[in-house]
């Protein structure tokens, strides 16, 4: 089972606090390379998490950054969870990167907000739906080997581990009515589908909306989801943006466009039916596929 805590986000938590901390003291990048001995190159890696700094290397920068004890203990706490490997950064999973970084922040988030406008989103598929999506591109745009399929949909299916395991993600999803008629596979993996939506509506942490087709559709956008994430040894870090496209994937941090997907997510919400009226929805679209 995936670990409720993700080594992928605490090297970007270190990485995030080092540069806060170094600004804080009031040293450039090349002012604090200089004073260390290092090359200004090697600061950047360190405070972009494109590698992760020894536990002596982060003693030096702590005391020339002038740190407390207390403060420090923390982050050298940090540091050693975050040099651990997880399920989905071994080299047997063959996932990428962008990949990877998804599965490693859906681990360690408190709550998620994902809209869906096209399919199913990733954290409430069935096995046979999830393999139908991934051939129904891999087979026309990119083929790949059965196994490779086979791969990439246990990964997906070991992603949802982050909804039972103990503290869960609380996710909230809405999803757009067409979702419900846009078939992949044959009736009996969309049937599928449909129970399974309504078996995870009744979570409790798990809110389902959709966004009926004859409603209001004021935000016209593909699908994104919105990553919050809890204080971790003191150290925060700021809400992501994950927005998938044909070709990878991409991530938005800037708090103003994070801001913005988060008014546009909570509006997109407001105007879906309620919970009840949703699970009518579903019922009434697995009743049309059985």
């Amino acid at each position: 089972m995936p670990e409720p805590t993700s080594p992928t986000v605490r090297r970007r938590r270190l990485a995030a606090e080092l540069r806060r901390l170094r600004e804080h003291a009031g040293l450039t990048g090349d002012q604090a390379a200089e004073r260390l001995g290092w090359s200004a190159s090697k600061i950047s890696r360190i405070e972009n998490a494109h590698t992760s700094p020894r536990t002596s290397e982060i003693k030096r920068v702590l005391d020339l950054y002038g740190v407390d004890s207390r403060s420090a203990e923390d982050l050298l706490a940090l540091a050693n969870q975050a040099t651990r490997k997880a399920w989905w950064e071994t080299s047997s999973s063959n996932l990428s990167e962008e990949y990877a970084a998804l599965i490693g922040m859906e681990a360690e988030a408190q709550t998620a907000f994902s809209w869906a406008p096209l399919v199913v989103p990733g954290l409430l598929q069935t096995a046979d739906y999830a393999r139908e999506v991934t051939n129904g591109y891999m087979e026309r745009i990119d083929p790949v080997p059965p196994s490779e399929t086979k791969r990439r949909v246990a990964a997906r299916l070991a992603r949802q581990l982050v909804l039972t395991r103990d503290n869960p993600l609380r996710l909230f999803a809405t999803l757009d009515q067409s979702v419900l008629d846009r078939r992949f596979g044959n009736r009996s993996v969309m049937c599928a589908q449909m129970k399974q939506l309504l078996d995870l509506s009744e979570r409790d942490n798990i809110t389902l909306r959709i966004l009926p087709l004859d409603g209001l559709h004021p935000i016209g956008t593909g699908a994104f989801v919105l990553l919050k994430f809890n204080d971790v040894h003191g150290i925060t870090y700021p809400d992501v943006v994950h927005l998938e496209h044909l070709t990878g994937s991409r991530y938005v941090e800037d708090e103003d466009e994070t801001y913005r997907y988060s008014r546009s997510f909570d509006r997109l919400s407001d105007l879906a039916l309620n919970e009840v009226e949703t699970r009518h929805m579903l019922e009434g679209a697995r009743d049309r596929w059985q």
